[in-house]
Order: C-alpha cells, then structure tokens, then sequence
C-alpha cells in the first residue's frame, strides 16, 4: 500500500492540484496546521484524507504526517509541489517491485511563471518516497531532509515546484527561514558565502542558460544566503 502526504497552511489555491497529483496513491493523507481558508474543504474535495493539527514546526509535522500515513510505502511532496505523469509511473513500479529501501526525485522549480531548467533549481535532487518503517526527517527548520535506512535509487520524471506565488512573498519567505536558519560564523562568511552560491548557480550550474529569470534566481539565493549568515551577527 502507497500513502501519499502533504503538510499544509493556508495553501487552499493550490492543495487540490497537490492532491490531484498523487490521487494514484492509495491514500492521499494531508495534515492541516490550522488554515483559515479553505484548504481543509478543497483537500476533502479532491480526495483526501484530512487531520488537523498544531505547528510543532517543520521536520516534526513531516514526521507527524509520515507515523499517520496507512502504507507500508510513503510518497511526500509539499503543498507547492506536483508529480509529473512520468513521475507517477516510475513510483507505481517503484513500490510494486522495489529495488531500494527509497527513492530520489528530481525536483523542477517553476519561478513566478518561469520554469527553470538550471542551476539550484533543477534537477535538485530530493529522497522523497521510502519504506514506512526505513525512513524520517530529519534537519533543522526550515530545511529537512528524509533520512532512509537502506539503499536509495533514483526515479524517471519530475517533481514540479512552484513555491512563490509574487517576488514579494519570495522575500518574505527569505526573512521568515532566515530568522529560523540564521547562522553565527566569522564575517568572512558573511562576505565571502553570498558570492560563491551565486557563482555555484548561476555560473557553475547553468543558471544563466534560464535568462533573466535564472539571474534573479541565483541573486535572491545570494540573498538568502547573505541574511543567513548576517542574522547571526545582527540579530540579538
């Protein structure tokens, strides 16, 4: 049996296409942390499973969500994500004849109408499928990570990301991580970090092949990367 979850808040414009995404699953279970719109209604609505619940941040509710899963195998994607029709193949005979403990994705993003082709943002490589009782998130908020017990092997297809719905709340989400990511080093960090994650990506990886939509992409995660460190110095 294959349970499919998703962790959401206030995610009511786009849970339904999540949910549809993985309505090959067995069980399309979302955990809810207290959304005031419609979310709960339209995940229902779509086919799945709803428990509501609080916010213990996020590798805890990706752990919560994966102990309430019903499979023997568990699919995890976000509520900003979807699984290609490719991707959906490769996972259903992933789990009807397994070759690994858990398997990686390539995780496509989609930058305010952009899809990106280079740099961080594809192929982005996450584990995100995985036996039940062989894997669990682990991290630290906001950047978690599933941790398999077992060999992992790589699936055909795409996990399309679209996670900012306006270049204002790509900023906001900056300095909400950043406030939980900030990280105390030298200034030498500070200084030195933002540059090279800008060289990596839009030099190294590509980036600058995605046009103007990958230099603004690789600027921001300078960005990111620059209130990271800097957070650490500046905030009490």
């Amino acid at each position: 049996m294959l349970s499919a979850v998703i962790i959401a808040k206030d995610e009511a414009d786009r849970i339904e296409a999540a949910v549809r995404s993985v309505a090959f699953a067995d069980e399309v279970l979302v955990v809810d942390s207290g959304s005031a719109d419609a979310t709960v209604a339209r995940a229902e609505a779509a086919g799945a499973r709803v428990v509501q619940t609080d916010w213990p941040g996020f590798v805890a509710q990706k752990n919560r969500a994966w102990a309430l899963a019903r499979g023997e195998w568990v699919l995890s994607i976000d509520a900003d994500e979807a699984v290609s029709a490719e991707l959906q193949t490769a996972i259903r005979a992933a789990v009807a004849s397994p070759a690994a403990e858990g398997f990686e994705v390539k995780r496509k993003t989609r930058w305010l109408g952009h899809d990106l082709a280079h740099g961080f943002a594809f192929p982005d490589p996450r584990v995100r499928l995985a036996r039940k009782d062989r894997a669990r998130w682990e991290g630290i908020d906001p950047h978690d990570h599933l941790v398999v017990a077992g060999s992992v092997a790589p699936l055909q297809g795409i996990l399309h990301h679209d996670p900012y719905r306006s270049f204002e709340e790509h900023l906001r989400t900056i300095d909400r991580y950043t406030a939980l990511d900030a990280r105390r080093g030298s200034w030498l960090d500070v200084l030195a970090r933002p540059p090279w994650h800008f060289i990596r990506g839009y030099l190294l990886k590509g980036g600058f092949r995605d046009g103007w939509p990958g230099l603004a992409f690789a600027a921001l995660g300078a960005t990111y990367t620059f209130t990271k460190w800097s957070r650490g110095h500046w905030d009490p």
